[in-house]
């Protein structure tokens, strides 16, 4: 079992984070650690425009929390792993950057819960994705029960739930899982361009985009407007603004500077 369970690098303002806790990146407590660990550290690192999260190897992007580790937690399972699971997950969905899960093989339980705290999926057409858990007399308890449910709607939801089977990447991508779909093996290479086109935006407006949209999902319509208007406010301000009109009226591309 690798030492860290997880590396990461940053070049040209695109963060890689990926799993390597080999064969199947499990979820594990020090994994876990880890991963909060880490995320912590790229969201206050002004250089990572972009997050990308992977897996290692061609097997699994992620399939769910390690079982083998569930006896030692015995009834203290929320306090001792979900709580905590659910604290770091939440970390990655409210990163305050743009995130994008880059599946390869397999995205079941937790795994999948995870893909879906990114703003962005792209998968390979070989890529399955399950929530499992009813089968171990459970249910998906790191969030999936909110954040799989925006993203494909009560009935389908359910049915993911209920049965515990898997889908298709196609069926995945028709559900509102996933965004793109690339040959298998070119998930994160794909992923990487996207980061990289990302990368070259303006940062405070996308930043500002991503709250914005995260407010109308959380809040009631009338407040979520209200509070939207602020921060366009905020974001007519900034320089990346000013450059962006002054490119548009010049009939020129914006040269945004990295911030």
């Amino acid at each position: 079992m690798p030492e860290d369970l997880l590396r990461y690098a940053v070049s040209d303002g695109v963060a890689v984070l990926t799993l390597d806790n080999p064969p199947l990146n499990l979820v594990t407590l020090e994994l876990t650690r880890r991963l909060g660990e880490v995320l912590g550290r790229l969201a206050a690192d002004p250089a990572t425009r972009v997050l990308v999260v992977t897996g290692a190897g061609s097997r699994a992007f992620c399939a769910g929390s390690d079982v083998n580790e569930f006896p030692a937690v015995g009834d203290d399972v929320v306090p001792r792993k979900l709580a905590r699971e659910n604290e770091v997950y939440s970390r990655l969905d409210d990163f305050p950057r743009p995130t994008i899960a880059a599946l390869n093989g397999l995205a079941y339980g937790g795994g999948l819960e995870l893909a879906a705290c990114c703003d962005l999926v792209v998968a390979g057409t070989d890529v399955r994705l399950a929530l499992p858990e009813i089968k171990l007399g459970v249910f998906p308890g790191t969030g999936g029960t909110v954040r799989v449910a925006r993203r494909v709607g009560e009935g389908r939801a359910k049915e993911l739930m209920f049965l515990g089977d898997p889908i298709d990447a196609e069926t995945a991508r028709a559900w509102g899982l996933v965004n793109r779909l690339v040959p298998p093996g070119q998930a994160l290479a794909a992923a990487l361009d996207l980061a990289r086109v990302l990368a070259g935006r303006p940062r405070r407006a996308l930043e500002l985009c991503k709250a914005a949209i995260d407010l109308g999902l959380d809040l009631p319509e009338d407040e979520a407007l209200r509070r939207t208007l602020a921060l366009s406010e905020a974001v007519f301000r900034t320089d990346e603004c000013r450059e962006g009109v002054r490119a548009f009226l010049a009939k020129e591309p914006p040269r945004f500077r990295p911030s």
